[in-house]
């Protein structure tokens, strides 16, 4: 029973962090508004975006491994991001090269924090906002490590964010986290997924993703929703995220 809360508090959290990051990209960015900026590995990694998914591959490396949850968000959020770009999709692979060689890179956080800085001096509150995704991108296992506190409480001084608005975020995370989550059973959630116990993990995987593109409420709005639907498609999306956590560990 603890591990079926576990993983059900766990989605409710995916779904407001993935929440928080598209309220930060809509506010700041929209689709190909730097189509001027050439294409390639090193000017996008010199950006502001690139800077931040470098930041994100810190954070989410801190604790020593990515939780599948976390790595979905980022996931979705490269695909985000690559939309202000033109001839995105290959956007998209330079941004997870960068993720990818900044999970393995170590002493260059103070770099990339001051070039950071400089290029969003002028607009505190968009720093403030990256720094947030970053605290819930480091909570989304529902446990903020030591390596992780050190980690997020370095970035925001090198960002001049106040430290008391930097101990606001964290406490309000930690009192998120403290909420009780919706109950399911392992019947229900094969049924929330169109799966059966007879298919594989890789079949019900399949429909997992297929779900998530389907209901996820930021894609609904995008689309022209109402708002009362989209509040119905984010409880079906925590509903799907903890249905596919319960049937993983179901099978372990």
């Amino acid at each position: 029973m603890m591990n079926i809360i576990f993983w059900l508090f766990i989605a409710y959290i995916f779904y407001r962090i993935f929440r928080g990051y598209m309220r930060f990209q809509r506010h700041y960015y929209t689709a190909g508004q730097f189509k001027n900026i050439p294409i390639t590995k090193e000017r996008i990694a010199e950006s502001e975006l690139g800077l931040f998914v470098a930041l994100m591959a810190k954070v989410a490396k801190a604790d020593g491994r990515i939780h599948e949850l976390e790595a979905e968000l980022i996931s979705n959020t490269f695909t985000d991001i690559a939309k202000a770009y033109p001839q995105s999709e290959d956007v998209r692979e330079i941004l997870k090269e960068i993720f990818s060689l900044e999970k393995q890179t170590v002493n260059n956080i103070d770099n990339l924090c001051m070039q950071l800085q400089h290029l969003t001096q002028r607009d505190p509150q968009k720093r403030l906002m990256m720094l947030t995704f970053l605290i819930n991108l480091a909570y989304i296992d529902r446990h903020l490590s030591h390596a992780e506190e050190s980690m997020i409480l370095k970035i925001a001084a090198f960002l001049q964010i106040d430290s008391s608005q930097v101990e606001s975020l964290m406490q309000r995370f930690a009192q998120m986290h403290k909420a009780p989550p919706p109950q399911t059973t392992i019947n229900e959630a094969y049924g929330l997924l169109g799966a059966d116990k007879e298919e594989t993990m890789q079949s019900i995987k399949k429909k997992y993703r297929t779900l998530v593109k389907k209901y996820h409420p930021d894609v609904m709005q995008a689309k022209g929703a109402s708002e009362e639907y989209i509040q119905d498609a984010m409880q079906k999306m925590q509903k799907i995220n903890a249905a596919y956590e319960m049937i993983k560990n179901a099978r372990k």
